[in-house]
């Protein structure tokens, strides 16, 4: 298997442990600074085209799949002034408002926010958004499911 990332290392966008078992498994190969051009195949993928980003030399490789990994950059630069974020971006919610033991500066309510609620009264965050999730997505799930009960309790509560 190879495993192709756009920048210099998978050190910039990949947990610590991740990269130690990548790194022992003689069965995956790292290709830093390459990037997919093109697909290839008929009715199904046969062959890609990938790019050395530094050179720009082009070179045709058989495949058969392949997962795309995005990054793990919130892109939630539209809330700013809205809700709360950490250093990195990701959204504060529940107990993550709370660290000091008190609600945020202008929570409004008489109950502290509920676990995925911002300091937005109402306003619920779920998956890889939330600041200290799991970012799995068997968790951003769950956390889906547990908000939709939140913002109903929330509703009953109003």
């Amino acid at each position: 298997m190879t495993l192709l990332v756009r920048g210099e290392s998978l050190a910039a966008s990949m947990s610590h442990y991740l990269i130690q078992q990548i790194e022992e498994s003689p069965n995956i190969r790292v290709r830093a600074r390459t990037v997919v051009e093109e697909a290839h195949g008929d009715g199904h993928l046969e062959r890609l085209t990938l790019r050395d980003v530094d050179t720009g030399k082009t070179e045709q490789v058989d495949a058969q799949w392949v997962f795309v990994f995005i990054g793990a950059a919130p892109r939630t630069d539209w809330l700013d002034g809205t809700v709360l974020r950490d250093e990195r971006g990701f959204i504060l919610a529940g107990p993550d408002l709370t660290a000091d033991g008190r609600p945020p500066g202008d929570w409004e309510l008489d109950r502290p926010p509920y676990h995925l609620e911002t300091n937005v009264p109402g306003v619920f965050v779920a998956g890889d958004a939330r600041s200290e999730s799991a970012k799995r997505v068997a968790s951003a799930v769950g956390e889906g499911a547990m908000a939709v009960m939140l913002v109903h309790r929330y509703l009953e509560q109003s």
